[in-house]
């Protein structure tokens, strides 16, 4: 299940998300992390839904096969709903047991929480699934290209991050290879106490840091051979066009942003 994980994967395509300026998608991206908090009622929330699933469908991914890559994601959700259900009080009292008690106000916080965790989850993997990672970090290094009169080394802080997307994937398939290396020794994860599970899992941290500490190294090693020095002397072989396109898509966001908060209740 670990190497069907969507997180910092990219999957190249031909739909107009993919070709949209990967700065235009992040200012996007940006722009929808401020306008999902205009949602206050459900209409907003179904708008919100709709959105998210015409940005997916534009950009030729499948709402199953992003559910099969994020089912991990799910935990955290349901954490999400949980912590609300049990904590936030108001309306009507539901459920009235001795240790706690479940009323309306929670429900529908923790429905309209967990529905714009989700929402801003699935766009973001919808940026990285549609761009990738020399484009982002070329989009990033552009973006903050005015904090460099601050002293800020802007293009080693988009190299960074850029890598460390990278290395999500590729540490989920060196997981899920020690875990069926081990599951192969005769090592059990899924049965057992919570504490013999726990201890099961020591066989599986150890290999994995010191591969990922290797492939670092490896990493280091190769960008120093090739003489990489930072933005020092550096020129970009792909060079980004701002295109209409990339200009509407920002301001459709924009209008759908507008739209939601003059709807708020």
């Amino acid at each position: 299940m670990l190497s069907k994980m969507l997180l910092g994967r990219y999957i190249p395509g031909s739909s107009v998300i993919h070709h949209l300026d990967p700065r235009a998608k992040i200012v996007c991206v940006v722009l929808f992390m401020i306008i999902v908090f205009f949602a206050n009622h459900w209409t907003g929330y179904l708008l919100l839904i709709l959105f998210v699933v015409s940005i997916t469908k534009m950009a030729g991914l499948s709402l199953i096969f992003l559910f099969n890559g994020l089912k991990l994601i799910l935990i955290l959700l349901v954490f999400t709903f949980m912590m609300h259900l049990f904590f936030t009080k108001g309306g009507i009292v539901l459920i009235d047991a001795t240790l706690f008690t479940i009323e309306s106000a929670g429900v529908v916080q923790g429905v309209y929480i967990t529905i714009r965790l989700a929402m801003l989850i699935l766009i973001t993997t919808v940026l990285t699934l549609t761009t990738s990672s020399v484009s982002l970090t070329d989009a990033i290094e552009r973006l903050c290209r005015p904090l460099k009169t601050l002293r800020l080394p802007v293009h080693e802080i988009a190299m960074m991050m850029s890598i460390s997307l990278r290395f999500i994937p590729t540490l989920m398939d060196e997981t899920e290879k020690i875990i069926k290396a081990q599951s192969a020794r005769g090592s059990t994860f899924m049965t057992g106490s919570l504490k013999s599970r726990m201890n099961a899992l020591t066989p599986v941290f150890i290999p994995l840091f010191i591969s990922a500490f290797k492939r670092a190294e490896e990493l280091a090693v190769a960008m120093e051979v090739r003489g990489y020095q930072g933005e020092a002397g550096r020129t970009s072989y792909r060079v980004l066009d701002w295109q209409y396109k990339d200009t509407l898509a920002i301001i459709t966001v924009i209008i759908f942003g507008v739209f939601l908060f003059m709807i708020r209740q």
